[in-house]
């Protein structure tokens, strides 16, 4: 067996992605209800926001599971079925202010609770059906 030769490990995620099929209910979500500031939208394809250091992308299941076109960048086709995932950061405080202002916006909170660790989560849907986390950073900490 050929041993593989070394490379450096990923030190951050650059980028995640969600997938809603309605753009417009999940730009009231995240830039709306959020307050995500919004990089860019292209149609009914993407919508992109900066987190921090970090971008989210929300595509569109149907248009991005397409072949890039001939003039376009060769992005290959991605996507996924299905509720996903994403957790974001925040301090105690901050998850008691965003429960306040989802709770007034009528979304419903699955769960809202301390690990064992004592970080706090608080878990909600966005209107895909996606799963959105709000963490004390401690959750991970070693």
């Amino acid at each position: 067996m050929t041993a593989l030769p070394t490379a450096p490990v990923p030190g951050a995620i650059l980028e995640a992605a969600l997938y809603a099929p309605d753009l417009d209910a999940a730009e009231a979500f995240y830039g709306g209800l959020l307050g995500l500031p919004r990089l860019m939208r292209a149609g009914d394809r993407h919508v992109f926001y900066r987190v921090g250091a970090t971008i989210l992308l929300i595509f569109n299941p149907a248009a991005t599971a397409e072949p890039p076109a001939e003039d376009a960048l060769p992005v290959p086709p991605h996507g996924a079925r299905g509720p996903g995932h994403v957790c974001f950061a925040a301090t105690e405080a901050e998850i008691t202010a965003i429960r306040t202002r989802l709770v007034a916006a009528a979304v419903e909170i699955d769960s809202d609770f301390h690990w064992p660790n004592g970080a706090r989560s608080l878990y909600v849907r966005d209107p895909a059906g996606n799963s959105v986390e709000f963490a004390e950073p401690r959750l991970w900490a070693s």
